[in-house]
């Protein structure tokens, strides 16, 4: 049988073959960058879709202590495999997570700032820190972040640390900094600051001296053996300090921990000397970091104490005055503090936002 093809069939044809070439080239194409990835990774809007249609939002909000629980015992778990004092792991968390809140924590499950190097395979999330858009590493779970933690420090600029002792959080805290770990100029004494505030020394354990050497011999064979050694490079220095009389000007990295330590203050004394209820402080602001002769009444007083999620119940606080003073529904306060029955007591620490 013999078909016969008019004009309008070939030209029928035609448009035919031409939107099936335009629908195709529609298709998005995913394309290897240099971290290994792919488009996909750098676009943090899709990571951020996934873990919320993961968690339905519903983040768990930690204060210190609260992070402190939750992460001590696999902190102690890398600090018996490696030697790294399990004080020292947990300060880095608090200090470089915000207490586990920080997008980075949430998003990506990076509770230390570690970036995407060039032997890094997996997703990166992208934010602004040393330089633009910098790539930071995205894990499965936060313990995957403390397992990874302990293998970046193997790396052959960190090897002299692990010939420290297991409880020298000191010396540990000094060495990361000399390593080139971090830029703040203050880092160790940050570190320090909360160890001794939270106790976390407790949690590090001395070793023996036979221990200590089968320890040394262990992972400094796996530094020597995996890891080549990597020139340091030059790193930013921290802006000076801006200050105006009795006022502080805020800079990138700042915070009202950071600041309280800074000028001799607690963090309580800071905000409520400039009125900050909610714990935010914005680049470019200026803040009052001396003290007046009023500053007793800042301290020893029984004003509320604030920090950036936490509230005190002070006397004749309701959840309908705090509510109205934070600009939260009562709703979210009973969610937030598992509240069955309206009923808050006086130093009661209640979560004001996530």
């Amino acid at each position: 049988m013999k078909f016969h093809l008019s004009v309008k069939h070939i030209l029928f044809f035609v448009l035919i073959s031409i939107g099936l070439s335009s629908c195709s080239s529609k298709k998005k194409v995913i394309k290897p960058n240099h971290h290994g990835g792919s488009t996909y990774h750098h676009n943090n809007k899709e990571i951020e879709k996934e873990v919320n249609r993961q968690t339905k939002g519903n983040f768990v909000t930690y204060t210190a202590q609260t992070y402190i629980d939750r992460f001590k015992n696999i902190a102690i778990t890398e600090m018996n495999k490696y030697g790294i004092p399990a004080s020292i792991t947990l300060a880095q968390g608090i200090l470089e997570s915000g207490n586990g809140n920080s997008d980075l924590a949430r998003y990506a499950n990076n509770h230390f700032g570690i970036k995407c190097t060039s032997d890094w395979r997996g997703k990166g999330y992208y934010k602004d820190d040393d330089a633009k858009d910098d790539c930071f590493r995205v894990y499965s779970n936060p313990d995957e972040s403390y397992r990874d933690h302990s293998e970046f420090l193997k790396r052959k600029r960190y090897a002299p640390l692990f010939e420290l002792e297991k409880d020298d959080y000191q010396g540990w805290a000094r060495g990361l900094k000399a390593a080139g770990y971090a830029t703040n100029p203050r880092y160790p004494e940050l570190l320090i600051s909360i160890i001794e505030r939270y106790e976390l020394h407790k949690f590090d354990r001395k070793e023996g001296k036979i221990e200590k050497i089968r320890r040394e011999d262990r992972v400094l064979a796996d530094i020597n053996k995996n890891i080549p050694a990597e020139p340091i490079k030059d790193k930013p220095v921290d802006a000076p300090v801006a200050i105006e009389g009795d006022y502080y000007i805020v800079v990138k990295g700042d915070t009202p921990y950071s600041l309280s330590k800074r000028f001799g203050l607690t963090v309580d004394e800071l905000l409520q000397m400039n009125q900050i209820y909610d714990g935010n402080i914005k680049i470019g602001q200026k803040l009052l970091i001396k003290k007046s002769a009023d500053t007793a009444l800042y301290k020893g007083s029984k004003a509320p104490v604030y920090n950036p999620t936490i509230y005190t119940v002070a006397p004749g606080d309701t959840l309908f005055s705090i509510s109205k003073r934070f600009n939260v529904s009562i709703d979210d306060l009973t969610r937030l503090n598992y509240i069955t029955d309206n009923n808050i007591k006086v130093g009661q620490e209640l979560i004001i936002r996530k």
